[in-house]
């Protein structure tokens, strides 16, 4: 197979390139190194990859990864479609996976436009090419946020998704129906994944696990939202990776064209448990300052798979203590603690 994964500097989307190499696919990948957070972050993912920094230039240009032939990358955004177009045109892309998008269910309620260009009008772009250049499977990203204010638990795909309590989720579920649509007008296999609370080695920095662990190891406060009465379904990033790469290789089993999955660990956590495991593995109490819940945020996550479970045999094996450890031993080498 031939895979363009859009985001390959993002947190998951570098995962996922270094785990379809090691299948043997050839992967192309393209991300707009954005600055929602520090870029040196995406260009460090980047570099464990092979992709040098300093060959990057914003032409588009490729950069071949000095660890792995099968690999390129280049600094291409999605909102670009004429770009996008030449791509798909002279690459000829069997898959596409799309992990690029505007992050941060908090930011979008400051920076509305940020989310419509690259989470709608990019989208689009992608669907089109797709559609032009006979992609044989899309899997994009999702989110757990698109459940909103949902209080029946466990969330299941086949619950209503009408009531987004943020401008991202809006977004999220824009990029289901558009999925559908295009998968019944035009025979393309689409594939979305809603997210639950990802975390791992490489971790965006605005989520919980990182700000927690960076204001803890400096002794500085941490805000606990919603005064910690908050539950999260905490997912270790190599179980998110095994379910996309099944996804991108099982499906499209037949017909249906479009499907939606949860992926997620099954198994909510406590707001405060995940505190305490954290303090308990960084040696440090965290000094918590408790706020109200904030616009846009939901008080639990908890997602039912089910479905995928059935389809791919996805069953998450990593447990939150296990995931932690991992996830602090690489925070405490990525800032030299």
């Amino acid at each position: 197979m031939k895979i363009l994964v859009t985001g390959a500097a993002g947190f998951i989307g570098s995962h996922l390139v270094e785990a379809l190499l090691e299948l043997g696919n050839v992967v192309v990948g393209i991300d707009n190194i954005n600055d929602y957070y520090d870029v040196n972050l995406k260009y460090s993912r980047l570099e464990k990859s092979g992709i040098s920094k300093e060959k990057i230039d914003d032409n588009g240009g490729f950069v071949q990864s000095s660890i792995n032939l099968k690999y390129r990358f280049s600094k291409i955004d999605i909102t670009d479609l004429l770009t996008l177009k030449q791509l798909f045109k002279y690459e000829n892309f069997t898959h596409v996976v799309n992990l690029a998008a505007q992050a941060g269910v908090r930011y979008s309620i400051e920076n509305p436009h940020a989310y419509v260009q690259s989470n709608i009008v990019g989208y689009v772009n992608l669907l089109e090419c797709c559609r032009h250049n006979k992609i044989k499977h899309f899997v994009y990203a999702s989110s757990s946020s698109v459940y909103g204010a949902n209080t029946k638990v466990p969330f299941s795909e086949e619950d209503r998704v009408d009531n987004p309590v943020s401008l991202y989720a809006a977004t999220k579920k824009s990029n289901e129906l558009m999925a559908y649509t295009y998968s019944h007008l035009y025979d393309l296999p689409t594939t979305g994944l809603r997210f639950f609370t990802v975390y791992g080695p490489w971790g965006r920095p605005d989520m919980a696990p990182m700000l927690f662990a960076s204001a803890i190891s400096k002794g500085e406060t941490i805000k606990v939202f919603n005064n910690g009465d908050m539950k999260r379904d905490f997912t270790y990033i190599d179980d998110i990776i095994e379910g996309i790469v099944k996804c991108i290789t099982v499906l499209p089993i037949a017909k249906p064209k479009a499907e939606v999955f949860n992926i997620g660990n099954s198994r909510p956590i406590d707001l405060m448990d995940f505190i305490s495991i954290m303090e308990k593995n960084l040696n440090k109490n965290a000094i918590k300052e408790f706020m109200p819940m904030q616009d846009g945020d939901v008080k639990i996550t908890y997602a039912d798979t089910g479905k995928l479970k059935r389809i791919i045999n996805y069953s998450p094996s990593s447990t939150l203590e296990e995931g932690v450890i991992k996830f602090i031993n690489w925070f405490k080498l990525y800032n030299n603690a």
